[in-house]
């Protein structure tokens, strides 16, 4: 998948960021100069954190993040001018979500969210978090 966001940022030129809003915990609201306005869910950036550790599961090469159905997002930091770290309550706090990104992300919401859930069914796999014992 991320090498899909990869290949998708390469051919878009990202317009500038008008604003950006956390709506702690639940989601990020972002507005772009050519009228963009998205909104994104905190399972939805977490799922695709940029960070090279986000808890990923490897399951036969493909890298697979479950059970983030509920999680919440504590704030949310610069970094330069040109994003942000993000810091999750499951304590992920690695990536760093540049504005480029974001808009991706946002372009690509629907048929993201559409193959993230389609891997996690093929493998078994479940948004909600495991239960507890």
């Amino acid at each position: 998948m991320q090498r899909v966001i990869q290949r998708i940022h390469t051919l878009v030129d990202t317009p500038r960021l008008k604003s950006f809003y956390l709506n702690a915990p639940t989601r990020v609201d972002l507005e772009y100069a050519n009228g963009s306005k998205f909104s994104l869910s905190a399972e939805f950036l977490r799922v695709y954190s940029p960070a090279a550790d986000g808890k990923i599961r490897s399951i036969g090469g493909e890298k697979v993040i479950s059970g983030r159905r509920h999680v919440g997002m504590i704030s949310a930091e610069p970094v330069g001018n040109y994003g942000v770290r993000i810091v999750f309550d499951d304590l992920h706090k690695t990536g760093i979500y540049s504005w480029d990104y974001f808009y991706n992300l946002g372009s690509n919401k629907f048929t993201l969210m559409r193959n993230y859930i389609k891997t996690l069914k093929k493998h078994g796999l479940s948004r909600d978090p495991s239960k507890r014992k």
